[in-house]
């Protein structure tokens, strides 16, 4: 992965001036205070490189024990974790669909901000259940235009052949659940060294990891499990054209992965 522009014109928001607004929220019933209050939070998430300044601003004006806040800090780790935090910033003046998301709230955009909004979605625990019947089933979704993503792609010049797409050079799978964090870390860490690589996190056999790995023509396997974790959270790398495996620490993993040979342990 390339390393992210600065977070600069993110994407191409029209700005409203404040005093055309105002008249509005006063129609709908909200006084000066809060509308100062709403400004605030606005003015200091929106394009933020650190979440860390809209969030505390969010937290003033929701208080200390604000749900909202706890899962969008929450958020935010899970990014740090999965290596992406570099391309996420917390932008409050996002809004979805209020009648149906229960959560979070997300909008895609090309780094340079030159197209509308590529894809766009987010939390809905009761959309399913309150559409079909049955238990509340927590979800997360989002749709995209497909317009967009080929416009962005061909001024790329990212549209490969029909055939031509490489597989992943890696794919890498917690064995437990409990280690889906450091599996995420360990897709981290190959892409920050420039390898390519698949992620999958829900509980597998091995028979499946192996037929998904040959499937979608990956060189490698890298399992997150147990054993190699206690041992200094370490993974083991499985290369795939001989059967060889080796055990390295998640400093060692990108070149473990992209040498064409990994040496025995």
């Amino acid at each position: 992965m390339r390393p992210p522009e600065p977070h600069t014109h993110l994407h191409p928001r029209p700005q409203v001036p404040l005093d055309t607004v105002r008249p509005d929220l006063n129609a709908l019933g909200l006084d000066d205070a809060a509308i100062d209050k709403l400004v605030g939070i606005l003015e200091a998430g929106t394009g933020a490189a650190d979440p860390a300044a809209g969030l505390d601003a969010l937290k003033a004006a929701l208080g200390a024990g604000s749900p909202a806040v706890a899962e969008l800090r929450s958020l935010f780790a899970l990014c740090d974790a999965h290596g992406v935090s570099e391309w996420v910033t917390f932008d409050p003046s996002i809004v979805r669909g209020l009648s149906y998301y229960t959560g979070v709230v997300f909008e895609a955009f090309d780094r340079k901000g030159e197209l509308r909004a590529i894809s766009g979605g987010g939390r809905y625990d009761r959309l399913i259940s309150d559409t079909f019947g049955g238990e509340p089933l927590p979800a997360v979704g989002f749709g995209f235009g497909d317009a967009v993503i080929m416009e962005l792609l061909q001024s790329r010049g990212l549209v490969p052949e029909e055939g031509s797409a490489p597989g992943p050079q890696a794919l890498v799978v917690a064995t437990d659940p409990a280690l889906a964090g450091h599996a995420a870390a360990a897709a981290a860490a190959l892409r920050k060294g420039g390898v390519s690589c698949d992620l999958v996190l829900a509980p597998k056999k091995f028979k499946w990891i192996f037929k998904q790995a040959d499937r979608i023509r990956a060189k490698h396997v890298v399992l997150a499990s147990p054993d190699e974790f206690e041992d200094g959270g370490k993974v083991a790398v499985k290369r795939l054209s001989d059967g060889r495996q080796v055990t390295v620490s998640l400093g060692e993993l990108a070149g473990s992965v992209d040498d064409e040979v990994v040496e025995a342990a």
